[in-house]
């Protein structure tokens, strides 16, 4: 497995999107570099837009865009999109259901240093609860790639949730994304693991393990589609293996797993262990501290499927 850069796999994807759809344009509130919408920028500086540090305004822009017929992309930290545009994009944009896509960088603890004001660990929740939203967060390269063309081909709104910094490839070229369709990335039937983003690297080492050290087959679901989510494949999860744990960079309320217990409560009653933040605002640190510190990783899910399973 390689890592690389989602944020740069994302702005080569946008560009090359750029030249299938002519109509497609590109608005920015002042991170270009960041979330690499500058590569757009370099080759459709005429579809490109610079709104500047002014969320909302560029949320209404982008409204009007897509009355005008176009394909409005709007870029900026997960953070600011959901929290100080979140009226523009219920009400200008979800309400009349206009074609217009989010892409936001830098979510969850994925910020780091930046702290507590730049954290997005809540913006999963805020965004999927907006009637006529689509709420996507891919995990490495391959799925990112086809996020988008999905997006992209996707009539409304839509949500794309990218972390910072670098990913491990996992997708295989037969994995296939679709909206409202998990991708089952190991089987198993003692346990299962559903993952969202680039924690599915994660997900899967943890399968591993299990498999070899403890022999346990945990089946590894990677939710990218969080709304709509994939309720027959969760019910199924639910049914063939008993329990469920979910792992994901945001609050364990509101995000993945409040979706997973929805799902399980309604249909088919399970165990269900959530593991992510856990409610309470996040220390100030590198990115790789705080996911330590939150438990996302290899083994922390290690650790609760075996206890999950002991139950």
């Amino acid at each position: 497995m390689t890592k690389c850069s989602l944020g740069h796999e994302y702005g080569k994807c946008l560009v090359e999107m750029g030249k299938r759809y002519p109509n497609l344009v590109a608005l920015e509130a002042d991170l270009q570099e960041s979330t690499q919408s500058i590569l757009f920028k370099k080759a459709y500086p005429d579809r490109y837009f610079e709104i500047g540090v002014a969320e909302q305004n560029m949320v209404d822009v982008a409204a009007g865009l897509a009355l005008a017929g176009k394909i409005p992309v709007t870029h900026t930290f997960a953070i600011f999109n959901s929290m100080r545009a979140c009226e523009q994009v219920r009400t200008s944009v979800a309400y009349p259901k206009l074609n217009v896509k989010f892409f936001v960088s830098h979510s969850g603890t994925s910020c780091g240093s930046a702290g507590t004001t730049h954290h997005a660990i809540e913006d999963i929740a805020i965004m999927r609860v907006i009637p006529n939203m689509t709420v996507l967060v891919p995990g490495d390269a391959r799925e990112l790639r086809q996020v988008v063309e999905a997006a992209l081909a996707y009539d409304g709104p839509v949500y794309i949730r990218l972390g910072a910094g670098e990913a491990e490839d996992v997708y295989t070229d037969s994995m296939t994304f679709s909206i409202g369709k998990a991708t089952q990335l190991c089987s198993g039937n003692d346990a299962t693991i559903i993952s969202t983003g680039s924690l599915m690297y994660e997900a899967v080492e943890a399968a591993g393990i299990l498999s070899k050290d403890f022999g346990i087959q945990a089946r590894v679901l990677q939710m990218a589609s969080i709304k709509p989510i994939d309720r027959e494949a969760i019910i199924n999860a639910a049914r063939e293996t008993g329990c469920i744990v979910t792992i994901e960079d945001h609050n364990v309320i509101g995000g993945l797993g409040g979706a997973v217990c929805e799902v399980v409560a309604e249909a088919f009653p399970v165990r269900v262990h959530r593991i992510g933040v856990q409610d309470h605002f996040c220390d100030v640190g590198s990115a790789d501290y705080l996911s330590k510190k939150e438990g996302l990783t290899t083994a922390n899910i290690v650790q609760v499927v075996n206890q999950i399973v002991s139950l």
